[in-house]
């Protein structure tokens, strides 16, 4: 039972606590789509606090609280901070999943410091030598993931044939497609294109066994092209912070436009487009490779992102991802390098 629950750190985030217990109170609703039993989720955060947001919400409908006196704040310095509060939510989340407490820990606060947490704390799956954030958007009418988007700025080769077996099991066991395919992030579609890491990476993808389609280039992930693109974290963290301000930018040009020429604005007309280039959609990124389910959400995230990312999280974990991605690993023959 126990490695089926959900560690939530109620402090992480912009507008936590009461966003944050919002949001778990969202996913155990009987209304949701797929309610999560109350007592799979663990409230990590200061007890009093917890217990009197949630009396004011309405009351506590099981969910276990777990006393975590100490937050690390968004601007902190990751390392120093880990160090210097050991009672942080963080902290004491990530030492119950290393526990068997529990098999996930999701987290809306400081992304450095849940990275750094996750991989001194859990260590990495069997194959795989540095874990990766996984983005997922619902771009083209289908989810899309980009991996890795800012956990390992400089991989080596054998790291992104790595990736595309975890983006490949991610995709199968939690979005439902059966056949996600692979581009590799390049400036160029020929395989002869790119740096020697993307040259030697390309290589090991196209000798994998994965449906690997080769090399897109950044417009090609808006042109349903691939389910998976694979680049290196400085490479994804620079897209995803484009993909976002251009996505709020046109947005609000839209608006703009629309209503300088007296064009009435339905909301159900611009919802779908909304939608698609909303990260709260998902909830959060999948911090593959580690041993334990851990998912870092935004920190300006509101209850339905919360909500969305421990639905995630249920799916990682009822659907044993990280199982299938060790055996994934051993079957594309994927070692982690030194």
């Amino acid at each position: 039972m126990s490695k089926t629950r959900i560690g939530l750190d109620v402090l992480g985030g912009d507008h936590a606590p009461e966003t944050i217990l919002k949001g778990a109170l969202a996913a155990v609703d009987s209304s949701a789509e797929n309610p999560i039993r109350p007592d799979r989720i663990v409230l990590f955060g200061d007890e009093a606090d917890i217990e009197s947001g949630l009396k004011d919400l309405g009351g506590n409908p099981g969910f276990v609280i777990s006393h975590a006196p100490e937050a690390i704040g968004m601007e902190e310095k990751p390392a120093q901070a880990l160090r210097s509060k050991r009672k942080s939510s963080i902290s004491l989340g990530t030492k119950a999943v290393r526990a068997d407490e529990t098999g996930a820990f999701v987290s809306m606060g400081n992304t450095g410091a849940v990275v750094g947490a996750a991989t001194l704390m859990l260590g990495t799956l069997p194959g795989v030598r540095r874990p990766g954030i996984a983005v997922t958007q619902h771009l083209v009418g289908r989810p899309v993931t980009v991996l890795d988007m800012g956990a390992n700025t400089a991989p080596k080769p054998e790291d992104l044939l790595a990736y595309g077996v975890m983006g490949d099991i991610l995709q199968r066991d939690c979005m439902g497609v059966e056949s996600p395919r692979l581009g590799l992030l390049n400036i160029g579609e020929e395989e002869s294109k790119g740096t020697d890491l993307l040259q030697q990476a390309y290589g090991l993808l196209k000798e994998s066994g994965l449906n690997f389609v080769g090399n897109v280039e950044g417009g090609d992930i808006f042109k349903d092209h691939a389910d998976v693109i694979l680049t290196d974290g400085f490479t994804g963290n620079v897209v995803l912070k484009l993909m976002e301000g251009m996505a709020s930018f046109m947005m609000k040009r839209l608006v703009g436009e629309l209503q300088n020429q007296g064009v009435p604005i339905e909301p159900a007309v611009l919802g779908g487009m909304a939608r698609s280039i909303d990260s709260s959609e998902y909830g959060g990124a999948l911090l593959l490779g580690v041993d334990g389910v851990v998912i870092i959400g935004h920190g300006s995230s509101d209850a339905r992102a919360v909500k969305n990312a421990l639905d995630l999280a249920a799916k990682a974990l009822d659907t044993h991802i990280n199982q299938d991605i060790v055996k994934g690993l051993q079957s594309a023959g994927a070692t982690a390098a030194e």
